[in-house]
């Protein structure tokens, strides 16, 4: 499964996943605006992966198939 991973230029430390490069169709227009312009940070095959650093794979996965895109926060 490969995926974009998008920085965003309003927050730091905050990603958006998504499932195909550039194709924000799925992200809600409120969450965009919040975000800022995605800016692409790499595209990875999540396929045979173990971990990812700062996410849960898994989620991951189940986010970008049942809603079309994955959102990762800073910490707390």
């Amino acid at each position: 499964m490969l995926t974009a991973i998008y920085k965003s230029a309003k927050r730091p430390d905050t990603y958006l996943y998504v499932p195909k490069r550039d194709d924000f169709s799925q992200v809600p227009p409120a969450l965009l605006e919040m975000f800022g312009r995605p800016e692409l940070v790499t595209v990875l095959d999540l396929a045979g992966r173990q971990q990812l650093a700062g996410a849960d794979l898994a989620k991951v996965q189940q986010d970008l198939t049942e809603r079309g895109f994955y959102l990762q926060l800073p910490p707390p």
